[in-house]
């Protein structure tokens, strides 16, 4: 195996964590090194998030309301200094891209177009182009970060081990770049872990497939903390048009008025005007329930948005009429996916896990912001603001000692991939029961002894095993065998054995 030694923090991942940290460690003087396995703007999650940022940007908004309202969503586990934190620096953080030139809408008096989205109590979305503002977003921080000296991308690299001194401390990490998946080790002072979701270890999923949790389970490995590994927020309008991954409706779209109706036409939460915008783990439940039903579930914006669809919302318009589906004249049918994960690697909101060295932003940290259901369009938000903190801290970081021989998991089939996200759709998707969790871990059992340790098989099992130890339902965690949520909100914490080869080294 070849070895590099990089003077300077590894970003690992180039979404709109990874990218922030990278620009903001460089601007605080170090050499940093992004890997990521496809090019800029390709296979990340943030590229394809349609709604915006929330933030308080206008005079009937707080950044404290704004904290009140993430509390509220997050079903008790939400840590309220940290959300805190991220909601006093929404403002900032949304110019801090405008800066950059992320196109915001912008109002006649050059102040921030917001929408409002589910369970916010106030409109704070600031959007682009109507349903752009993943991609636009993003856009803006990729040219910053190529017009960048300090900073080296490579764009055909794969995480396959994190690599850690004798004291346990990260030191580097082995990637495999290239089309051979030439394996490098590449020594850095600090890691930063921006590796994304699990979404591709579910069959129905709005997110790259490519993200399957790998981030976490490396971690994991590495003795890392995971904070919460059972909350799956699954969207309840992925538009069914038999996609892999789903294209994803937008929530602005019921924020402007659209409805889940049944193929009869009948609403399926309610007549009331805002019926549509309770939190995403009660709407997933009651598209999921409609289709279970055979009643099928569709989001009519014909009267809501009609004509203006095209400018409006291009993005949902061109994948619907891709799909040969005029949303103007049909209601568009829908399922609810795996959209985001709430769980991950434990990190506070400067990125520190609790193994020396290494960090983790976005969305596979969980910082105790987003608790068991994360407020719709927190999710920039806090890639952005947190990778930024991330980045800073990173930069003072001066390394360890020399790394031990790491661990590679081997990679698993494509087709054990597809009987895997299969299970996890059914087992731990919306509706989640004792009897289908147990199923579940049974078979990551015979695909780990027919393939090896694979990292989504690990990350996998960590979702499986902690959905079926918490015997109640919470946000985004439905147990049909236990539907009342316990008075008390528990955390769920994990931390695997101490890796061998540190055993030994002591």
């Amino acid at each position: 195996m070849n070895r590099l030694r990089h003077d300077g923090p590894l970003v690992v991942g180039a979404g709109l964590a990874g990218l922030s940290a990278a620009l903001e460690a460089a601007r605080a003087g170090a050499q940093v090194l992004v890997v990521t396995p496809e090019p800029l703007l390709n296979a990340c999650s943030s590229a394809w998030a349609q709604g915006g940022m929330a933030a308080a940007l206008t005079a009937v908004d707080s950044a404290e309301l704004h904290a009140r309202d993430t509390e509220a969503a997050g079903a008790g586990l939400v840590q309220p200094d940290v959300a805190r934190t991220l909601t006093g620096v929404g403002r900032q953080t949304v110019e801090w891209l405008a800066a950059l030139g992320a196109p915001f809408d912008r109002d006649a008096d050059g102040g921030f177009v917001v929408s409002l989205e589910a369970a916010h109590s106030t409109p704070r979305v600031a959007r682009v182009g109507g349903d752009g503002a993943g991609r636009a977003i993003l856009s803006a921080v990729v040219a910053a970060v190529r017009a960048e000296k300090r900073i080296q991308v490579w764009d055909d690299a794969r995480l396959k081990a994190l690599a850690q001194d004798a004291g346990g401390r990260v030191v580097g990490a082995v990637i495999a770049r290239g089309p051979h998946a030439k394996r490098i080790e590449i020594a850095a002072t600090a890691v930063v872990l921006a590796t994304g979701g699990a979404g591709g270890l579910f069959a129905a999923t709005t997110t790259p497939s490519a993200l399957k949790g790998e981030g976490m389970a490396l971690a994991a490995l590495a003795g890392a903390d995971l904070l919460d590994p059972e909350f799956v927020q699954f969207h309840p309008t992925a538009i069914d048009v038999g996609l892999d991954p789903a294209p994803l409706a937008t929530e602005a779209l019921r924020g402007e008025g659209a409805r889940l109706v049944d193929g009869q036409g009948r609403f399926l939460l309610g007549a009331e005007d805002d019926a549509d915008l309770k939190p995403r783990d009660v709407v997933a439940r009651a598209v999921h329930a409609a289709r279970m039903d055979g009643r099928g579930a569709y989001l009519d914006a014909r009267a809501a948005i009609g004509d203006e669809f095209p400018h409006a919302f291009p993005a949902v318009f061109a994948a619907c009429m891709r799909a040969g589906l005029d949303p103007r004249q049909s209601p568009i049918p829908v399922m609810a996916a795996c959209h985001y994960y709430m769980g991950g690697i434990a990190a506070d909101a400067d990125g520190r896990t609790s193994v020396p060295g290494l960090y983790a932003v976005g969305e596979c940290a969980a910082t105790g912001v987003h608790g068991a259901n994360r407020l719709a369009s927190n999710s920039l938000l806090e890639a952005c603001a947190f990778g930024r903190r991330a980045g800073q801290a990173a930069a003072g970081e001066i390394g360890g000692g020399r790394s031990l021989p790491a661990q590679v998991a081997p990679d698993l089939p494509e087709p054990a991939t597809a009987e895997l996200r299969a299970a996890m759709t059914a087992h731990a998707g919306v509706v989640r029961t004792a009897e289908g969790l147990a199923a579940l871990i049974a078979l990551i059992d015979r695909l780990q002894a027919e393939h090896g340790p694979a990292a989504p098989l690990l990350a996998a099992r960590l979702i499986a095993q902690a959905a079926l130890d918490r015997r109640e339902s919470r946000g985004g965690h439905y147990r049909a065998d236990y539907p009342q949520t316990a008075a008390r909100a528990e955390h769920t914490r994990v931390r695997l054995a101490r890796p061998a080869a540190m055993e030994a080294a002591e």
